[in-house]
């Protein structure tokens, strides 16, 4: 039997990958039911119902319409408009109200559009696969070096560089045919709710494309959280390692820049200090941070326009890469020049 094939069965034969695989599933399962639960296809009984009470609401708004705008016409006369912030036509007021069809659509039941809430969907998904990534990836070869069993594989296999590399690839493997798997069945699982509790009419191919490219980043961003937690439990050689990192990166990277660079220093654009930026770049496509302490620049409507900043899925890309490579680097220099012990 290869290398690959023993270390991809000994990582399925493990309590831990069973445990968490059983966990993702309780938690999608948990999240798709809570979604069919809050959103319903209106039917005819609930747009009736939703029309009705439109027409009241709408006949109460015209009421408070006429008032304001009285007494608009009114602060004209007296020379004190501009003082109360009244629009120079008192009749642009109508605009500020919602017109009836909006009032119907604001009264039916939520239902779920599969073009517009899918997305939220993916990065629901992308949570769930990353952590438990960071998980099994960590535990896979820090429980090898806390047991001995690294030490005894080595006896077998004496070349370390190509038994910590088919760790990782087995991992990688492991965690790309599960994020295929369960990223079908969410889809699935969500198609059908929207196709039932909701709208599938508004999906069109480019809508398709869009989802599959955002599914591949995500699928992307998982197998990075595996091959993280698989380098910083090596580098550490033990499991705790990779869960303390994950914890200081959470406190130190973003609560304490956040306190720091955002709330004492006050930087520009001191967001894109912050991990999580790039991540949701990552995903997202791009991410535009404002400059709200510079000095304020009156766009077209006289408002003030803060300076923007745009950070992209490449420029993300690159950074998750050095990282990455970084790590898994340094766990490979290491294997090869530390003793095994």
């Amino acid at each position: 039997m290869s290398l690959f094939r023993a270390e991809f069965r000994r990582l399925g034969r493990r309590r831990l990958t069973s445990w968490m695989l059983a966990l993702v599933l309780a938690l999608m399962a948990v999240v798709a039911v809570v979604v069919a639960i809050e959103h319903q296809r209106p039917g005819p009984a609930a747009t009736a119902a939703a029309e009705a009470a439109a027409e009241r609401e709408y006949r109460e708004q015209l009421v408070w319409m006429e008032q304001e705008i009285a007494a608009c016409q009114q602060a004209q006369d007296e020379g004190t408009d501009q003082q109360f912030g009244w629009p120079e036509d008192c009749q642009e007021i109508r605009q500020w109200y919602p017109s009836q069809a909006d009032l119907v659509q604001f009264n039916l039941p939520p239902a779920f559009e599969f073009r517009a809430g899918f997305g939220d969907m993916i990065t629901v998904l992308v949570g769930l696969l990353a952590m438990a990534g960071f998980i099994v990836g960590a535990s896979f070869v820090g429980a090898e070096w806390r047991s001995g069993g690294m030490m005894n594989l080595l006896l077998w296999r004496p070349r370390r560089l190509v038994v910590l590399g088919a760790k990782l690839l087995a991992l990688l493997a492991a965690l790309l045919g599960s994020g295929v798997l369960l990223g079908a069945l969410w889809t699935g699982g969500f198609w059908l709710i929207a196709r039932f509790r909701g709208i599938t009419d508004t999906m069109t191919a480019g809508a398709w494309q869009s989802f599959g490219l955002a599914g591949l980043r995500g699928l992307a961003l998982a197998l990075v959280a595996g091959a993280i937690g698989f380098a910083l439990a090596s580098l550490g050689r033990h499991t705790a390692m990779a869960m303390g990192s994950a914890i200081a990166a959470f406190v130190v990277g973003v609560a304490g820049v956040g306190i720091i660079a955002g709330g004492m220093l006050q930087l520009p654009f001191w967001e894109r200090w912050m991990w999580p930026t790039y991540l949701t770049a990552w995903l997202d496509t791009s991410v535009t941070l404002r400059d709200f302490t510079a000095p304020c620049e009156p766009g077209l409507g006289g408002d003030c326009v803060p300076p923007t900043m745009e950070i992209t899925w490449q420029q993300s890309g690159v950074g998750i890469a050095v990282v990455v490579a970084l790590l898994l680097g340094a766990a490979m220099w290491q294997m090869r020049r530390r003793d095994v012990t």
